[in-house]
């Protein structure tokens, strides 16, 4: 039997190549994903080593940046924490343990290029300090051209950066923090193996007093390298320096090796996001693959099986039969997972490649790591999912009667058979659904119930789908007829005629086209819900923003108010409030101006209540905590004090602000500093591009500056879904490519499969081109109805997922977006085209005799 099978898989594979390549492309991808993540981490892990080369402790101060200066602001009470100063650093400099003291600067900072706009992210620029020693030499900094910054209005920048923007030494560089930008001089360009820098981010240098006034507070440092003196380990250094730190619970110090530790922890939990979300991908495509393997082996056993009988009828039992059918499948297996894994190798390197190219070749790269666990992994899923996929046609062929088997090459299915197949369907689908309704209803505590739902609706789908195809495709006979003849006619019979091959060819498209249709439901629900809400809740003309997610300085918010052409304005600040032990972000806003910036629809109580230092509370915690207006809500205040507010109003959600609404005078008073989100602008004559410059010029030209429209803010936020929609739909296309396989495979073998049938319709006079179009419409019409049954339970799903977030999102509804489900039902139909030219090619170049006479 050993070689029986292997003969069988030598003289069809051919029609056993599309099962191969399906199998291939799922283990390459989970080989890829394995690869890429095991080789960028290690990249990333060995990059981040550099930093600590010359390094034994350094001591953080995890604070140093929430306590900078009262033009950033951090929505709390002023930090009264000690911090690292320069006499902490002469402390730990007289250790005897301590060979180097060294005091560290960094925050965040920018830098605009010669168009005034931010280099790199914006939001992950930073800067530093420049500790030159007796020599004027910065050995962490080593300069490639001039020198370092000695003074107030002199900075140094990395090669890279400069390199991108064209700058040279001498020339006048814009940089900022939160605040109105400074021009500045470059006086030196310097290189350095920080890995942030080589990942694209901008590293600015400043003198030391000049970085602490800009990004931290004037004497202070965010952390403190230590060098052990010879013959003094880490841990031993580490031991030391603890009694002498400031008594601060955000002081900490920490060995070179900790931080290493630290690093790598965190890098692998990084790439571990990564790598679980690629290889949910490779299993749905696996998944895909499952469909086209028992297809594939399903009309294999069909098309044998005299050759079975005649196995059967010289003495082979039914065991040695499924074992033959599975030995088949198993060389499959093999053979396809070796060659996955090594096309997984090329994915692997090849993404490693393109993340290189797209961090301007600058990103950590390394050798490739081909771990054992990545080759067992794909191997075992490779063989395992296509022996496993072939179970149910290798027990189907030992069950074949031999004599029936020799009297006839085609085994109906039973009556019972399909009564208990579609029963099981019926009760797995119906209870799916019922489980998706209730979790539907449920808000937000029935999203499990909704996955749970959904899987089995999906399963209980894939079981009914023979049922389904009949009625379905036969909807769409009569337009067949008319607009294509006999051959139409002929397409639409050839299509039901077996009903589970249909299935299991339309379902592999089915799991695309639900996921796709699904996610792009919910994208456009979540676009039409954060219209509406910009709509329904702002009436400022802009919306005056970092982008960098830093608070806007209050001095910015000051000159934006002075601006000509302005009529009201408000800084939007974000702070906290302990209600009963518990933080509850607050929302503060200028109460005279916020009626003509915002639309607070409120169910009691009036807006103007925050003049009076009364609080306004959102509707939903109004219930929660059977809140009325007039009620007296106790409130821990940051600075320590406690005290009661009373509820001046209550108002319906609103995406703009927090739960609770004070006003900036209100948190003020109880020792809040500002943290400003926005600054809110509303213009005399409405959006101008006058207004929006004049608001640039407000904010001192900081390149970080984002003025934004209403309709910048739609477009912001719709852009954000969309990328995140296209690298899903990037994800999900290995799996539309394995479903195009397998309807590629589908045909072909039953054209193979009806060799004899196309030559006597050659015989009686259909020609070539009736005969391919046939076959291409065959192909397009499984196709579509795959995509038919994908679109609505993807549509579905979406709508049950919306009911539950609508108790987190309010007004929340679902968006059908109808242009783009016609076009991936006419994609499907072009899916179904492409699949069928080499099957139909095929069938009409049959020779009649050779085809009438086959057996």
């Amino acid at each position: 039997m050993y070689r029986t099978a292997l003969r069988n898989v030598l003289a069809h594979k051919g029609r056993l190549l599309m099962t191969a390549l399906a199998v291939l492309l799922g283990t390459a991808f989970v080989a890829g994903t394995m690869v890429f993540s095991d080789t960028f981490g290690s990249a990333l892990t060995n990059s981040y080593s550099k930093s600590y080369t010359d390094l034994a402790v350094q001591v953080t101060d995890n604070d140093s940046q929430s306590s900078t200066s009262s033009s950033e602001g951090s929505g709390q009470s002023a930090n009264t924490e000690p911090h690292l100063t320069a006499t902490t650093v002469s402390q730990l400099a007289a250790l005897p343990g301590v060979a180097q003291a060294r005091g560290v600067v960094e925050n965040f900072a920018a830098v605009a290029d010669k168009q005034g706009k931010a280099l790199g992210q914006g939001q992950d620029s930073f800067g530093a300090n420049y500790v030159p020693n007796s020599t004027g030499t910065d050995s962490r900094y080593p300069m490639a051209q001039g020198r370092g910054p000695q003074k107030s209005g002199e900075i140094a920048l990395d090669k890279q950066s400069a390199d991108k923007a064209g700058y040279r030494i001498g020339d006048t560089v814009r940089v900022a923090t939160n605040g109105p930008a400074l021009d500045t001089t470059l006086t030196g360009i310097f290189t350095t193996d920080d890995p942030k820098v080589s990942s694209g981010d901008p590293l600015v240098l400043f003198d030391t007093a000049t970085a602490q006034r800009l990004l931290l507070t004037p004497g202070q440092f965010s952390a403190v390298s230590l060098t052990a003196a010879p013959g003094t380990s880490q841990s031993a250094l580490q031991d030391e320096v603890l009694p002498v730190l400031p008594k601060s619970n955000a002081i900490v110090a920490q060995t070179a090796d900790q931080l290493q530790a630290d690093q790598r922890t965190m890098v692998s939990r990084q790439m571990s996001s990564v790598r679980t979300m690629l290889l949910a991908f490779a299993g749905i495509s696996l998944f895909v693959g499952i469909f086209i393997i028992a297809n594939t082996f399903t009309m294999l056993v069909a098309q044998r099986t005299r050759e079975l009988a005649l196995l059967r009828a010289i003495g082979a039992s039914r065991k040695q039969v499924t074992r033959s059918v599975l030995l088949e499948a198993l060389l499959i297996g093999v053979f396809s997972s070796v060659a996955g894994l090594l096309a997984g190798i090329g994915i692997g390197a090849g993404m490693q490649t393109l993340i290189s190219h797209l961090g301007s070749g600058t990103t950590p790269t390394g050798p490739l790591v081909i771990a054992p666990t990545t080759v067992l992994t794909a191997l075992l899923v490779g063989v395992l999912v296509t022996v496993v996929s072939a179970l149910l046609p290798a027990r189907r062929a030992a069950r074949i009667a031999p004599v029936a088997a020799m009297a006839s090459g085609d085994q109906p299915t039973t009556q019972k058979g399909l009564v208990v197949r579609n029963s099981i369907g019926g009760v797995i689908a119906g209870g799916g659904l019922a489980l998706i309704l209730w979790g539907a209803a449920s808000g937000s505590d029935g999203k499990w119930i909704v996955a749970g739902g959904a899987a089995a609706a999906l399963i209980g789908t894939f079981i009914l789908t023979p049922l389904l195809s009949r009625p379905l495709i036969a909807l769409i006979g009569p337009a067949l007829g008319r607009l294509f003849g006999v051959s139409g006619k002929l397409a639409r019979q050839n299509a039901v005629r077996n009903p589970r091959r249909t299935a299991a060819t339309a379902s592999a498209l089915t799991i695309g086209l639900t996921l796709v249709s699904a996610l792009t439901v919910l994208g456009a629900s979540m676009n039409g819900w954060l219209d509406g809400e910009i709509t329904k809740s702002l009436k400022a003309d802009y919306s005056v923003q970092m982008s960098n997610g830093l608070s806007v300085s209050p001095t910015i918010a000051d000159q934006i108010a002075k601006t000509p052409g302005v009529v009201a304005s408000s800084p939007v600040n974000n702070a906290y409030l302990k209600i009963d032990g518990q933080g509850q972000p607050v929302t503060g806003i200028d109460p005279a101006q916020a009626p003509q910036l915002l639309s607070l629809t409120m169910q009691s109580g009036s807006l103007s209540a925050l003049t009076q230092g009364q609080l306004l509370v959102d509707a939903s915690l109004a219930k929660s905590r059977q809140l009325a207006v007039g009620s007296a809500l106790p409130i821990a205040f940051p600075d320590g004090t406690t005290g009661t507010l009373k509820v001046g109003g209550i108002y319906t959600d609103n995406m703009l602000v927090k739960k609770l609404v004070m006003s900036n005078a209100a948190l003020a008073g109880h020792g809040v500093q500002p943290s400003y989100d926005q600054v809110l602008v509303k213009g005399a004559q409405g959006e101008s591009s006058t207004l929006e410059q004049a608001l640039v010029n407000a904010g001192g030209n900081n390149p970080l500056i984002q003025v934004q429209s209403q309709q910048d803010l739609r477009n912001q936020l719709s852009s954000t879904i969309a990328f995140a929609l296209n690298m899903l739909y990037g994800l999900l296309a290995m799996s539309v490519l394995v479903a195009v396989l397998g309807v590629v495979n589908t045909m072909a073998m039953s054209v193979f499969e009806r060799k004899r049938e196309i030559g006597m319709l050659r015989a009686i006079g259909l020609n070539r081109s009736a005969v391919k179009r046939m076959v291409q419409l065959e192909s397009v019409v499984i196709s579509l109805f795959g995509a038919v049954l994908g679109l609505a339970l993807g549509c579905f799903l979406a709508w049950a997922v919306n009911g539950t977030l609508k108790s987190d999102i309010a007004g929340l509804s679902t968006v059908l977006p109808y242009g783009k489900l016609l076009v991936f039902l006419a994609l499907a139909a072009v899916v179904g085209l492409v699949a069928a030219i080499w099957p139909a090619r095929r069938a009409a170049k049959l020779d009649i005799l050779d085809s009438i006479k086959a057996a």
